[in-house]
Parts: structure tokens; sequence; C-alpha cells
């Protein structure tokens, strides 16, 4: 039997749930730096120091021996890049890490990473700029065109997405993403970029699609399960339709092969009414839109249990029903009676 540990487990209780539910597993445990509802759900919880802490990664591994727990997962992006940085730490005492290699967790992490990644791989991708100079050269050259797409490099949850229209809009989004950027938890990894913390980007029409791309704990290729995102919320698909993964796949493994990732790759496309496919960014860990494959039938924490205790992969975790049109309700929960 199996204890797990889900780290920034943030509201996301429904993968608790999920974890709890699988065969092979006695408890699933959840960290985060505040009390919030995963960590009010899960069998036992630690309230972490912030991720950038010094003792973030000594304490996690002491809540880790303490407790047995033999797996850890992190269900953020930030959290991934400090846990890959300290994979043999976990390695050392007996700790698996369910994550991609710190190298391309990074890249993930950095759209414009992500952005030569992609163009490395010969997979469309939207046109991209890091300076504001060299987008303003880019549409009077008529090489990039209004509306734009601009967000911080570096960042997540939808933070500061702009649609920009001319260029006085452009001037002054700029400075007001550049001012949120640095006054927010985003401020860590854009100070490695400082003068870069923004990118602009092409403007992709179409229909926007969210793949969960599985690989097993050797990081070869094993299935990719489409959805489309019919409407967003707070970076999170809300309401989805799952759809036929044929024509992801190439992509998908394309993206595997270089990535040699344990488990889930997330990777936010769009489709083109012509049927192009642009990839636009990729995330390391279970993604938003996962939930619509569970309930299509893909069982990804079964499976991953069943890896991790040395089984085959199981064809009745990855059944995936398409044409489901699946929404995520909201339910109104008393965390606490007072301050935890």
């Amino acid at each position: 039997m199996i204890n797990i540990l889900l780290t920034s487990a943030g509201r996301r209780s429904y993968i608790v749930d999920y974890f709890r539910d699988c065969d092979g597993i006695d408890k699933v445990y959840a960290s985060n730096s505040v009390y919030t509802i995963a960590l009010k759900r899960a069998d036992g919880y630690f309230l972490s120091p912030l991720i950038y802490d010094d003792n973030y990664i000594p304490e996690i591994i002491t809540f880790c021996k303490n407790h047995k727990i033999s797996v850890v997962l992190s269900l953020f992006d930030i959290d991934l890049y400090v846990l890959a940085l300290h994979e043999k730490e976990f390695i050392d005492n007996n700790i698996q890490l369910i994550l991609a290699p710190a190298e391309f967790v990074r890249k993930c992490n950095d759209k414009w990473e992500t952005y030569n990644l992609m163009k490395q791989l010969n997979i469309q991708t939207p046109k991209s700029f890091t300076r504001y100079d060299d987008v303003i050269n880019a549409i009077k050259s008529e090489n990039l065109s209004y509306p734009i797409i601009m967000k911080p490099r570096w960042g997540m949850a939808s933070m500061d997405i702009f649609k920009v229209y001319n260029e006085q809009e452009l001037r002054v989004l700029t400075e007001r993403s550049q001012r949120d950027i640095f006054n927010s938890y985003l401020k860590y990894e854009s100070s490695m970029t400082p003068q870069e913390s923004i990118i602009y980007q092409e403007l992709i029409v179409g229909k926007e699609y969210g793949l969960d791309v599985l690989n097993d704990l050797n990081g070869n290729y094993v299935a990719t399960f489409a959805k489309q995102k019919v409407t967003m919320r707070s970076g999170e698909t809300d309401l989805g339709l799952t759809v036929n993964p044929k024509p992801f796949e190439n992509i998908a493994k394309s993206i595997s092969r270089i990535s040699k990732h344990k488990g889930i790759l997330s990777v936010d496309c769009f489709m083109t009414d012509t049927g192009e496919i642009y990839v636009i960014e990729m995330n390391c860990r279970i993604s938003g839109h996962y939930p619509l494959a569970h309930l299509a039938g893909f069982n990804y924490p079964q499976q991953l249990v069943d890896w991790i205790e040395g089984k085959p992969t199981n064809p009745e975790n990855l059944q995936f029903k398409t044409g489901l049109y699946i929404i995520k309700d909201l339910v109104p929960t008393i965390l606490s009676e007072g301050d935890v």
C-alpha cells in the first residue's frame, strides 16, 4: 500500500478524492502554504513554508519520512521546478517524484522557451516576442498585426492576459503588466528575465483544446486524451467537450519524445478552421482540464499507482468516451470554524 503527498494542492480537492479511490493507496496527504479545501479532504496535511523558502524541501522530506510517504506529486507549476531541482534529495530518501526532468519543467514554465522548443520540433506555435520594440517593429513591417495577445512570460492561471488592439493599449498594458508581475508571486521567476518578463503573441483564431499526454514512469509515450475548452474560469476549463485525440497524437508524441516526463503532461493548443494546430503552452502536472478526461473514463491516478507497484499498463484505466459535455460544479463548503 502506498502513501502519497500532493504538494501545492490548493483547492483541487477532487484530485485528493481521485487518489483516495485508488486500489493500492493507503493514505493521501496534501500540503499547501495555507489551509485549503484540498487539505481538509486529505487523510492528513502539512502547512508548508513558501516554495522559495530555504526550509521548503527539507520540511517536505521530513514530513514524507515521518508519514512513510513514498510518492510526491505537485499540482502547481512553480513548485514543479523547485522539486525537480532537488530530485536527487528525494531519491536519496526513497521518495519518488512524478514529474519531468528539471530542464524540461523550466521550458514549460517559461513561455518564451516553450515557443523556441515548438519551433525546434517544427510544431506550429504563435509568433512570439519578448521585447516591446520588437513588437512595434513587427507590426510596422506587417509581420504581426493587431489584435495581439500579451501575458506574463512566467504566468499562470490566466493572470494579466490581455487582447491588445492598438499601440496605445500596448504601451499602457505593458506598463501595467510589468507592475503587476513584480507585485505578485510571479516576481521570483520574472526576476530571471526582468527586462523581458512579458510575452507578446500572435492571436490564433480557432477552438481551444487541452491535451493530457500520458507517459509511463520510464518516460515512454502511452496515450493522448483531448478535450475542447468550451468555457473557462480563472484559467481552468469550466465546461469542456471530450473529443477524438487522433488529430493531436503526432504532436503529443513529438513532445513526449523530448520531454521524457513521468505521468501526465498538459498541452494547451488551438485548432483553426482549416485544421492547423498551434501549441500555446505546456504544464508538467495534472491540469485543470484533467477532470474531464477522468469522468470520461481515463483513470490516471489508478494507472499511476499500478505503475508504481510494478504492474503493466491496464487498458481499463485508459478508456475515454468522446462526445461528453462536462462541467465543474461549485459546492459551498465550510472550511473551518476558526483560524487554522
